[in-house]
C-alpha cells in the first residue's frame, strides 16, 4: 500500500512527494426563484387606456361614464389580481407542503430492479434496488429535532415540521404520494475482507425530489425496517445512533466538509435490542429514524456487487455508470464512451499522462479519485475519524457517508481509532485514512476494469491523480490552519510532533495559535501564554521544545508580512472553536433517553456555527472530562 506518511510511524503528516475536478461545490441556497405572475392572460391595461385616449375616441361606442365605469371595475379587478398575487408569492417564498414535493425516481425509473417487492433478506441478483415498504412499528412516534438549512435545500415549508403527522410520515407509517420507496442493493470490503451483498440492511429511500433550482435530492429513512438486506438483523436502529448521525451530518456541512445530511429525527415510541459492546449484555433502548438526505447515496460497492457476481451482472456497472454520469456528473455525458480506447499525451518530461477526454469512464473515475482526496485531506485538517471505511461507506460523489462509530481528535493520537472492532489493527485510525483512501478506489477501479470501462494505464492515472489531489489540499488545509503564507513542512511536522507527545488537544491547540503574537523579544512564559489551555504538567524538557517550535513559528509569521490581527480572523475562519466530541453527544443522549430533548436541538445550534465565538457556550469548547474516555464514549462500536 501506498503509504503517505514521511515522519515517524507513531505521527501523521503526508510527504508531498508520495502523492497530486475541484472541491465538490457547495450546494446552491438562494433564495426561491418564483414565475413572476402573467396578468396578461386576465387583464389587459392597453385596451383599458385606449378607451380613454382621445385618439381612439372616435372608435368607442360607450358614453364616457360608462367608459368611467368600466375603467374603474378594471382598476379594482387589477388592484385585487395584484393583491392576491402578492398573497400567493408571500406563501411560495415559505415553501412547499410535503404533498408539493417533486418527486422524480430516475433510479427505478432507469435502473434495473428485483423482481420481487419486498420478501425476507435473501441474495438479489441481477438488480440495483429492490421495492420495499418501510416496517417499523411505531407507538405514538414524536419529533425531537429538525434541520431547517435542510429543509430549505427541498424548498419545504418549515411550518411542516408542526404537522401532527410530520412523526408518521417520516417514520414511514405514512407514505406520500410521489414516493415509491426502495432499499439499493451494494456490497463492499469490510475491513480489507469481501463481505458479499450488504445492502441497505436499515435505510429505505423514500424517493428522489426535485427542488426549483433543478437539484436532485434523495430522501431516506435509517431504521425504518427489514429489507431482503438486512440478513440476521431486525432493520431497526436506536436513539443514541440516530441522535449522532443526525447532529455529525449537520457538524460536518457547518465545517465545509462535504457530507449526507439529515433532514430530521423522530422517535418511534418502541424499545430496540441491542448488544452495544457485542459482549453477550443486550439492552433494550429507545428506537429511532433519522431521514437522510443526499444527492446520491451511490456507494463504491453499488459497483462492486456487480463485478463479483458473473458475466451476467457485469453489464449492469455500464447502467448504473451511464446513470450516475447522466444525473450526477453531467459534464461528463459529452466525452467518449468506448471503455477501451485511451492515448497518452507527454506531461512534463517523462510522465505520461491519460487523455480522459476519449473516456468518460475514465474521466469519471479519475474525478471520484480527485473527490475522495478532497474529502479526506479535509477530514484530517479538522481531526475527524470516520471509523468505518469500508468500501459500502465510500460515497462517489466525494461525501461523507454513513456515520457509525465516528470521532474528533481529542488528545491528539494519530493511531486513534473510535471503532472498538477496528482495535485490533487499527486499519481505521486517524493516520491511516488517506491511505484506505487510495485501497478502497483500488477496489472501485478493478470493478471498472472488470467491466472493460478502463483499462490499467487509466487505473493508475487516477490513483496518481488522488496522491497528488489529497497532498496538494492537505497541504493548503494545514497552511491556513497556521496561518502561513506558504507551505512549511517543517514546521507543521514539528508541531504534530510535539501535539503528538504531549498529547494536546486537537482542536483547542489549533485554535489557540491564531492568538499568537509576532513580537520576538516575548519572554519563553509570555510566548507560551496562549498555548497554555492545552500545554498541562509538561515538562522543562518538553517546554523549551515547545519555545523553540514557538519562536520559528513567530519568525515564519513576520516573514509573511501580515497583520496578527488579519491572521486571527483569517485562522479562526478555519480553526473551529466547536467540533462534535462525542462526549458531547453522549451527554445529549443520555438526556434524550430520558425524554428531554432540549440538550440534542442545543448542541445542534453549536455546532451550526463552529467557527463563532459563540459568547455564553463556552463549555461546549473546553476539555473533555475524565470520564469521556471510558467505553461507550470516545470509542464504540458498529452495533446501533
Amino acid at each position: 500500500m501506498t503509504t503517505f506518511r514521511h515522519i515517524p510511524a507513531h505521527l501523521f503528516l503526508p510527504s508531498a512527494g508520495t502523492l497530486r475536478t475541484s472541491p465538490t461545490p457547495t450546494s446552491a441556497r438562494s433564495a426561491l426563484l418564483l414565475p413572476r405572475p402573467r396578468l396578461s392572460r386576465h387583464i389587459s391595461l392597453k385596451p383599458a387606456a385606449a378607451q380613454l385616449s382621445p385618439a381612439s375616441s372616435s372608435s368607442l361606442s360607450l358614453p364616457h361614464a360608462q367608459l368611467r365605469r368600466r375603467f374603474l371595475q378594471l382598476s379594482r379587478r387589477f388592484t385585487v389580481m395584484a393583491a392576491s398575487t402578492q398573497v400567493s408569492l408571500q406563501e411560495n417564498k415559505t415553501g412547499l407542503k410535503l404533498e408539493q414535493l417533486n418527486w422524480d425516481n430516475s433510479f427505478i425509473r432507469d435502473l434495473p430492479g428485483d423482481s420481487i417487492t419486498d420478501g425476507p433478506p435473501r441474495q438479489v441478483l441481477h438488480a440495483c434496488y429492490t421495492k420495499v415498504s418501510p416496517s417499523v412499528l411505531v407507538d405514538n412516534p414524536q419529533l425531537v429535532v429538525w434541520s431547517n438549512s435542510v429543509a430549505e435545500l427541498l424548498n419545504l415549508d418549515p411550518k411542516e415540521f408542526e404537522r401532527p403527522d410530520f412523526p408518521l410520515i417520516f417514520s414511514g407509517v405514512s407514505i406520500l404520494k410521489g414516493s415509491v420507496p426502495y432499499a439499493q442493493c451494494y456490497g463492499g470490503h469490510q475491513f480489507g475482507m469481501w463481505a458479499g451483498q450488504l445492502g441497505d440492511g436499515r435505510a429505505i429511500t423514500l424517493g428522489e425530489v426535485l427542488n426549483n433550482q433543478g437539484e436532485r435530492w434523495e430522501l431516506q429513512l435509517k431504521g425504518a425496517g427489514k429489507t431482503p438486506y438486512s440478513r440476521f438483523a431486525d432493520g431497526l436502529a436506536v436513539l443514541r445512533s440516530s441522535i449522532r448521525e443526525f447532529l455529525c451530518s449537520e457538524a460536518m456541512d457547518a465545517l465545509g466538509i462535504p457530507t449526507t445530511r439529515a433532514l430530521c429525527l423522530v422517535t418511534t415510541g418502541k424499545s430496540v435490542t441491542r448488544d452495544m459492546f457485542y459482549d453477550g449484555n443486550p439492552k433494550e433502548e429507545p428506537g429511532a429514524i433519522v431521514c437522510r438526505v443526499a444527492q446520491s447515496f451511490l456507494r463504491f460497492g453499488s459497483y462492486q456487487i456487480h463485478a463479483l457476481r458473473g458475466e451476467e451482472d457485469v453489464p449492469i456497472i455500464r447502467t448504473l455508470l451511464d446513470y450516475t454520469i447522466q444525473h450526477h456528473f453531467p459534464h461528463l455525458n459529452s466525452l467518449s464512451s468506448k471503455g477501451e480506447d485511451f492515448s497518452l499525451k507527454p506531461e512534463g518530461l517523462e510522465k505520461p499522462a491519460v487523455d480522459l477526454t476519449s473516456n468518460k469512464y475514465a474521466a469519471w473515475f479519475c474525478e471520484v479519485a480527485e473527490r475522495t482526496a478532497v474529502l479526506i485531506a479535509k477530514w484530517q485538517g479538522v481531526g475527524f475519524t470516520h471509523g468505518v471505511m469500508n468500501t459500502d461507506n465510500m460515497s462517489v460523489l466525494g461525501l461523507t457517508i454513513d456515520y457509525g462509530p465516528f470521532g474528533f481528535l481529542d488528545a491528539f493520537d494519530p493511531n486513534y481509532t473510535p471503532n472498538t472492532t477496528d482495535l485490533p489493527g487499527r486499519r481505521y485510525c486517524f493516520a491511516n485514512q488517506p491511505d484506505i483512501g487510495m485501497w478502497n478506489l483500488a477496489q472501485l477501479g478493478g470493478t471498472l476494469s472488470t467491466a472493460n470501462l478502463v483499462n490499467d494505464e487509466e487505473v493508475k492515472y487516477a490513483m496518481a491523480k488522488y496522491g497528488s489531489r489529497f497532498m496538494d489540499e492537505y497541504q493548503s488545509v494545514m497552511t491556513k490552519k497556521l496561518g502561513l503564507a506558504k507551505y512549511n513542512k517543517d514546521l507543521i511536522s514539528k508541531l504534530l510532533t510535539n501535539m503528538a507527545i504531549d498529547k494536546v488537544d486537537y482542536t483547542i491547540c489549533f485554535r489557540a495559535l491564531s492568538k499568537i503574537k509576532t513580537i520576538p523579544d516575548l519572554t519563553d512564559d509570555e510566548l507560551l501564554n496562549p498555548l497554555k489551555p492545552v500545554l498541562l504538567d509538561i515538562s522543562k524538557e518538553r517546554k523549551k521544545a515547545w519555545v523553540d517550535w514557538s519562536r520559528q513559528y513567530i519568525q515564519e509569521l513576520a516573514s509573511s508580512g501580515i497583520s496578527d490581527e488579519e491572521r486571527k480572523r483569517s485562522m479562526d475562519s478555519v480553526n473551529p472553536k466547536f467540533v462534535l466530541r462525542n462526549y458531547l453527544c453522549q451527554s445529549a443522549i443520555d438526556a434524550a433517553e430520558q425524554g428531554d430533548f432540549a440538550e440534542v436541538r442545543r448542541l445542534l445550534e453549536v455546532m451550526q456555527k463552529p467557527y463563532d465565538e459563540q459568547e455564553g457556550r463556552e463549555k461546549y469548547a473546553r476539555l473533555p472530562p475524565a470520564w469521556a474516555y471510558r467505553p461507550g464514549v470516545c470509542m464504540l462500536s458498529c452495533s446501533s
